[in-house]
């Protein structure tokens, strides 16, 4: 229910509707973890919603020789163990109707001959059109392979035709500019732009989807969204798991591919973005990469100025031991791979020029949290900031992304009693409390556009290659240090104190999560 004092007709749909069409949805990589833990609870949970398409499929793929029946029991497993509600027998029985499994190697071209006969035997018994969504729950060199064995086998079908074929391409995309070309490439000699959804499961997140609503559908923020007002601004993600199973990926990857280039930076075109003028697709998209192109260069010398890297360390995370990354399986002893990264930046443009953007990411750190934080100006010093040695607290609107979503605002309240004492205080704002019940996983929210072909929540091939091409240099600038040893921080800390003297410096200070 909505929160009191928000009434239901004050409830306003001010978005296109989405309007899922009936299809079949092809994951590639059917067996793994993506599928059984995201990507099926998600499509469960929208037939709970009542907001599939009554004539729906899921086909998975995958090498590992099984029956329907055993994907079926693997995905009941996976709604039971991942799903944000409880099987339901009823749903289930309905549900487990439309599961397919389809074993097959993509570099076998058989394989494709076989996709396309299954698909064409289960739609006529589901009565499902020919509309297909094929979902690259793969590595990044097996994309070609089944984007190619795809379209030999006549699978997809031209843009704007009776029915559709859309692709979801899971990150990484690339690990520079170079193989971000590549890859794009790959994927365009096949599918058309309006065809590919490259997904980061951030931008499906309530919170983060609140971001423009927080902005321009309240005039309270907005006018002072600028540098006139907003000293800087944090973006934290934080996550308390070590590398674990991860490692083999990880050391090929690092905490600046592996969430800056793609979500962090997602997020700072939410945060900094300039109003669209409607809330269509390439609109929303295009404010998007306005941004990236405004990022101001970091390369040479200003590697070492506005960046930090580390390592963590032997340590505990809730009160569980996890050894440092050098000694986790798969790394190397010699490992110059960062587990956390933070820097400074800034945006070259009139509303954000000289605001420091402060970003921050790591491994085995001291909680799970992810959160945006915008602090403004202090104000003068008189009245009740006059004490020097005492300045008052600034006032912060920080929107929490994980693990409990919502929003604070920190203002300036008067103590009660008779002396003219102030104290921060902090106005809370949760999506449970607010319209009860728990909001939709992020995968949910994405699923469902591609459903519908509405591809605002995902990047487009000019953004992707505009963040790797502001990457790129600082990777280059890392691989020409020749460091061979990396700060480090204990695994449950907040990072190394390098990270904090980056900010410290300015006379600012890290928010405590």
């Amino acid at each position: 229910m909505p929160q009191p004092g928000v009434t239901l007709a004050s409830v306003v749909d001010t978005t296109r509707s989405l309007k899922p069409e009936p299809c079949t949805l092809v994951i590639f990589g059917g067996s793994g973890d993506l599928a059984r833990r995201k990507l099926v609870p998600a499509v469960y949970n929208l037939l709970l919603d009542k907001v599939l398409p009554s004539n729906f499929a899921v086909l998975g793929l995958g090498r590992k020789t099984f029956s329907d029946e055993d994907f079926r029991e693997i995905c009941r497993k996976g709604i039971e163990e991942h799903s944000r509600r409880e099987l339901d027998r009823g749903a289930w029985e309905s549900f487990e109707r439309h599961l397919f499994f389809q074993s097959g190697a993509i570099d076998e071209p058989s394989t494709f001959e076989q996709i396309r006969a299954r698909l064409e035997k289960i739609e006529a018994d589901l009565g499902v059109p020919d509309n297909r969504i094929f979902y690259l729950a793969i590595p990044p060199d097996s994309f070609a392979q089944a984007c190619e064995g795809l379209k030999a086998a006549g699978l997809v079908r031209p843009p704007n035709g009776r029915t559709f074929s859309r692709v979801i391409v899971e990150k990484p995309i690339g690990h520079d500019l170079e193989s971000a070309k590549q890859i794009n490439a790959v994927i365009g000699n096949v599918f058309a732009e309006s065809q590919i959804f490259r997904i980061d499961h951030y931008l499906g997140k309530e919170t983060v989807q609140n971001l423009m609503v927080i902005r321009f559908a309240n005039s309270i923020f907005e006018p002072i969204w600028n540098h006139k007002y907003i000293d800087h601004v944090q973006i934290t993600v934080s996550e308390a798991e070590g590398v674990g199973t991860r490692a083999a990926y990880y050391e090929g990857s690092g905490a600046l591919r592996d969430m800056v280039q793609n979500h962090i930076l997602q997020l700072l075109c939410l945060v900094a973005m300039e109003p669209p003028y409607s809330l269509e697709p390439d609109v929303v998209r295009n404010a998007r990469i306005d941004v990236l192109r405004c990022l101001k260069p970091i390369a040479g010398q200003d590697v070492e100025r506005f960046m930090v890297r580390g390592q963590y360390t032997h340590g505990k995370v809730k009160s569980e031991d996890v050894p440092g990354y050098r000694r986790e399986t798969g790394v190397a002893p010699d490992s110059t791979t960062e587990t956390y990264v933070a820097l400074k930046l800034f945006l070259e443009n009139w509303r954000w020029s000289g605001v420091p953007f402060y970003l921050r990411t790591g491994k085995a750190m001291t909680k799970r949290a992810s959160e945006v934080a915008v602090q403004f100006k202090d104000i003068p010093q008189i009245l009740f900031n006059a004490n020097p040695a005492a300045p008052q607290a600034p006032n912060v609107l920080a929107l929490r992304i994980q693990p409990e979503e919502g929003l604070s605002l920190r203002i300036i309240s008067k103590v009660p009693g008779s002396k003219a004492q102030t104290n921060p205080v902090e106005m809370n704002f949760t999506y449970g409390e607010a319209f009860g019940g728990q909001s939709p996983e992020a995968y949910e929210r994405l699923l469902l556009d591609v459903m519908a072909g509405d591809a605002s929540l995902f990047m487009r091939r000019d953004a992707v290659e505009a963040s790797w091409a502001w990457i790129t240099p600082i990777l280059e600038g890392w691989r020409e240090s020749g460091v061979r040893w990396l700060p480090e921080y204990r695994a449950g800390s907040w990072g190394p104190v390098e990270a904090d003297r980056l900010i410290e410096t300015d006379g600012r200070m890290w928010r405590k999560l």
